[in-house]
């Protein structure tokens, strides 16, 4: 799925990234309205990584909707 169809979708799929990022409250994933920038932003904030390696986890997760 690429993230123009994961943002259209946000409410089909939020609950996978909840299972993905068990971090990032429902509030949170709501405000993210499937905006990969915003996501990519929250991953980094909670877990403490690297730009690159949210993204990468971001887009690996993407893939497999």
């Amino acid at each position: 799925m690429n993230w123009d169809q994961v943002e259209g979708q946000w409410k089909e799929v939020k609950g996978k990234a909840r299972s993905s990022w068990g971090e990032i409250t429902d509030d949170e994933l709501d405000q993210i309205g499937g905006k990969k920038d915003q996501l990519v932003g929250k991953i980094q904030k909670k877990y403490g990584l690297e730009r690159e390696e949210a993204e990468r986890q971001a887009d690996e997760w993407a893939k497999g909707l």
